[in-house]
């Protein structure tokens, strides 16, 4: 969608059945949350919910965060008019639980644009099963509005039959397939959910792994995680100080005629200048995450 570049370190899911929660979340330092009426929500409660999250996105007062609301499948019975009721909310974007094809994506979009949607309103994807898994690719390149993959690691898990390990080496395959849907359509990809929120070192030991397989940010279930995730997964002040070097040394080459430059004896190319840029845009956006006060 050539979106700019936003922080989705941490990305908070939030029962849209529980309305303390919804206000809650407007004094929380989170990126992003996920206003859920799918998995968070039991049965008799989803129309209740659907009327508290619509009311809590006009309502307003959530400042920079973005908003994603998690509609519930269109095989259910709420779907449909959860897409309908989210197309003109004022969201930033629908994300739709188990994808498992294109087709699936370009039916919801055409309840989005039917109801109403806004042009810049986003769609995202949740991979969760086996077929999602398969299908990554072309769910990816299903539309243009798609503006990111989100990790649905426990009902994953589940379905392979494999163990959650720390490590997490059974999922590996498929979340390295989804890093690559991901890069290769320009998508965001967030890492799934930590479940132990009294392990606070396995959570670490989480965020540091997805940040490392190139994860954009990580869902978090528990605001008590948010602070884990926005530090593990924002640039350190060492790798924006080695940036903001090859940029300036980078820049300097150029105007001299030459393409590459050696800084402390390593080489770099414009394509270490392109990440450097990312890092130091990034780091621009979180400064202005971090006042959480609504605007």
């Amino acid at each position: 969608m050539g979106m700019p570049i936003r922080p989705r370190r941490s990305v908070l899911y939030m029962p849209g059945s529980n309305a303390r929660a919804l206000e809650k979340a407007k004094s929380l330092a989170a990126d992003s949350l996920i206003f859920d009426l799918e998995d968070a929500v039991a049965p008799d409660a989803k129309e209740e919910a659907r009327r508290l999250v619509i009311a809590a996105v006009a309502g307003g007062g959530y400042g920079r965060r973005e908003i994603l609301i998690r509609v519930n499948g269109l095989a259910t019975p709420w779907g449909r008019d959860d897409i309908i009721a989210a197309a003109k909310s004022g969201a930033d974007g629908i994300l739709v639980p188990k994808t498992e094809s294109p087709d699936m994506m370009r039916q919801v979009e055409g309840i989005m644009v039917e109801a109403g949607a806004p042009s810049d309103l986003a769609l995202w994807a949740m991979i969760e099963t086996p077929r999602g898994v398969l299908a990554v690719e072309a769910v990816a390149g299903a539309t243009p509005r798609l503006a990111g993959l989100i990790m649905g690691t426990s009902d994953l898990a589940k379905d392979l039959h494999c163990a959650h390990t720390r490590d997490r080496l059974p999922m590996l395959h498929a979340l390295g397939r989804c890093l690559l849907a991901a890069r290769a359509f320009d998508l965001t990809i967030l890492d799934g959910v930590h479940l132990d929120l009294a392990d606070d070192e396995g959570l670490a030991f989480a965020c540091r792994q997805g940040l490392e397989m190139g994860f954009d940010g990580k869902t978090l279930i528990h605001p008590k995680t948010i602070d884990a995730a926005n530090r593990i997964f924002a640039p350190s002040e060492e790798d924006l100080a080695w940036s903001r070097r090859i940029i300036a040394a980078h820049a300097d080459a150029e105007s001299s005629g030459r393409g590459v430059v050696v800084v402390d004896g390593r080489l770099v190319e414009n394509l270490h200048v392109i990440n450097a840029r990312r890092l130091v845009a990034l780091a621009e956006r979180i400064e202005l995450m971090d006042d959480v006060r609504p605007l």
